[in-house]
């Protein structure tokens, strides 16, 4: 019975099954093996950001299902294909691996809209208060000053009002500060009682004069103090900048202008302030602090009267103690903090009124505050170790400044030159020994300003004309010692590696520098010993002997010198076509006498001397090269 009915199945159905059977099965694993290197090939990209996890593998399950086919088709059959090719066994289909994927990248979310600056926090309520703070001082000032011009009532009134309105806003602006959200108002109200009860003691000071100058400098001090005080314990920078600003606005309308009092009142300020700043990075307090104080001192000097009154030397004393002050304070800060740029500024403003008041005091004044400011200059940049490059910097310049002023007001028009180059030697000696551009720098600066002096006291005519020449001990000094320091500035600058370009130029400048005060200072010599015609004519005979000494000594030195011999050789040999030129275009005709013959005679032997030199040196290497 069993053969019977499997006698009746179809042996090519079962076949074509079977083989179906067996392609979707090898499909499948293919589809297995291909799912298997997509998920490591995700692994491997999303491998370095551990916080990501890959996507989670397929299971061959989870294959997309075979599509269904049309009902009375066998199972594999498709549609309109003859059945020569639905007898075809498929072939598995060539896989290939995914590129690298990067890993996924949450998109960044949208940007919140950009506040209007009106409407951020806190804004409008600081506008507001500090415009509030600078109407409440102008009606303080108009109290104190426009009701007395008005005639309203009596100024012991006014003072006592604007002395009970000003500690109303302090004990308002304590218990708004208290509150929640009243932080902006509080400081507001404070700062402004502050400055007016400052303003209210200088008017019972210097505009009514009921108060002792000393006790109303006494008090303000203590108000200022107070204020700053209250300003650091509600940790406001604002507040103290406020008090300030609204002192330094206010003070000149009631004293009339910036005078000598009211410098007197902003030094009290400056001084009591200070605490404030010191382990805080309040830097915008401290420009609110100086400005002002160093402003009405400039003003000051620039109003003074030249006249030796009494009145220049409380601005002296004034100038004086901005400048400690100042100084002082400044290097206490940038002790505490060596990056403040802003405390080196203020090192520096509260030095203007010290170097521009050379016109203000006597010679001997002026002379010794010079003096005494480039000391301390000196002092500051030798004895400070730990000052920062840009203050040292700076004090360095204003001792420099300070320096140069009191050789100007110190010496006459034919020594100024003698003392810079003096100053220019002494600096770039320094330099030499301590390695310092610094040094090296502001000595070449009194250089500089040194050979244009000494060029407007010694003009090339008074070297070409006798008519012109002078016969002065400080020009002939002034020479010799611009001589020196040309040579000085070449060889520290070669020594200091300064400059890579341009160093054979500067040598050759500092060179022609050179040949020009010596020349000028043999001529001078010549003229003071012998005369404005022998002496002139004299000097000019040693200035070309000199020339040409200086040009065998620069060859000497090229034979000598490996590394120089060319700079040397072409120095040597252009200062030894100069003093030829010399000799003939102008001592042909300038000199006479016995005075042309010497210095043709010594040109000639120096010559001759240079050319048998030089013919030695060579004739012995070539002996020593042909030896070896």
């Amino acid at each position: 019975m069993t053969s019977s009915q499997n006698s009746g199945l179809d042996p090519q159905l079962v076949a074509r099954l079977s083989s179906r059977f067996d392609s979707l099965g090898d499909h499948m694993r293919q589809v297995a093996v291909d799912l298997q290197t997509l998920q490591s090939q995700l692994g491997a990209a999303t491998a370095p950001a551990p916080t990501r996890q890959a996507s989670a593998p397929v299971h061959p399950a989870a294959a997309p299902p075979v599509p269904p086919q049309p009902y009375g088709q066998p199972f594999g059959h498709t549609v309109g294909r003859p059945q020569a090719q639905q007898m075809v066994r498929p072939q598995p289909v060539p896989t290939y691996p995914l590129p690298p994927r990067g890993p996924v990248v949450a998109p960044r979310p949208p940007a919140p809209p950009r506040e209007p600056w009106w409407q951020r926090d806190g804004v409008i309520s600081r506008l507001l208060a500090v415009a509030g703070a600078g109407v409440t001082l102008v009606g303080v000032v108009m109290l104190l000053v426009l009701a007395a011009q008005a005639g309203w009532f009596g100024p012991p009134l006014r003072v006592a009002a604007g002395a009970v309105f000003s500690l109303a806003l302090i004990g308002a602006g304590v218990r708004v500060f208290g509150r929640s959200g009243g932080r902006v108002g509080g400081i507001a109200l404070a700062a402004t009682g502050i400055a007016g009860l400052y303003l209210d003691v200088l008017a019972t000071s210097v505009l009514y004069g009921w108060l002792d100058p000393v006790l109303g400098l006494i008090t303000a001090f203590g108000i200022a103090a107070a204020g700053t005080a209250l300003a650091v314990q509600w940790k406001s920078q604002p507040m103290a900048v406020l008090i300030l600003a609204g002192v330094a606005v206010c003070g000149p309308v009631l004293t009339d202008g910036l005078t000598l009092a009211l410098i007197a009142f902003f030094i009290a300020t400056y001084v009591a302030s200070f605490p404030a700043q010191i382990g805080r990075n309040w830097q915008l307090l401290q420009v609110v602090r100086t400005v002002p104080l160093v402003g009405a001192v400039l003003a000051a000097v620039a109003a003074a009267d030249m006249n030796g009154s009494t009145d220049n030397y409380w601005l002296l004393l004034a100038i004086v103690l901005t400048a400690v002050l100042g100084i002082g304070m400044s290097l206490e800060l940038l002790r505490r903090n060596v990056s403040d740029v802003v405390s080196t500024v203020m090192i520096a403003l509260p030095s203007l009124p010290v170097l521009l008041s050379v016109d203000i005091f006597d010679r001997a004044a002026t002379v010794a505050l010079q003096l005494v400011l480039a000391t301390a200059a000196v002092a500051i940049v030798a004895l400070v170790r730990w000052l920062p490059a840009h203050a040292r910097i700076t004090v360095a310049v204003i001792g420099a400044l300070a320096t140069l002023q009191a050789a100007v007001e110190s010496t006459t028009l034919e020594i100024r030159p003698v003392v810079l180059f003096a100053l220019a030697l002494a600096l770039i000696a320094v330099a030499h020994s301590t390695r310092s551009t610094l040094a090296y720098s502001i000595g070449s600066g009194f250089g500089v300003i040194g050979t244009l002096m000494f060029v407007s006291v010694s003009p090339p005519q008074a070297l070409l004309d006798s008519d012109h020449a002078v016969g002065s001990v400080g020009i002939a000094l002034g020479g010799i010692l611009l001589a020196a320091t040309a040579f000085a500035f070449a060889y520290v600058l070669a020594e200091l590696k300064l400059v890579d370009d341009g160093l054979q130029t500067l040598a050759i400048v500092s060179g022609v520098l050179a040949l020009y005060g010596l020349t000028a200072a043999t001529v001078t010599l010549g003229i003071g010993i012998g005369g404005e015609t022998t002496g002139f004519t004299a000097g000019h005979t040693a200035a070309t002997i000199e020339w040409m000494i200086a040009a065998f000594a620069l060859l000497a030195f090229g034979l000598r010198s490996a590394t120089h011999a060319h700079l040397a050789l072409l120095a040597g040999l252009s200062l030894t076509a100069a003093a030829i030129a010399k000799l003939f275009l102008f001592d042909l005709v300038a000199l006479d006498g016995l005075f042309r013959v010497i210095a043709f005679i010594a040109v000639g032997l120096l010559l001759l001397i240079a050319g048998t030199r030089y013919a030695k040196v060579f004739a012995d290497r070539e002996s020593a090269a042909v030896s070896s």
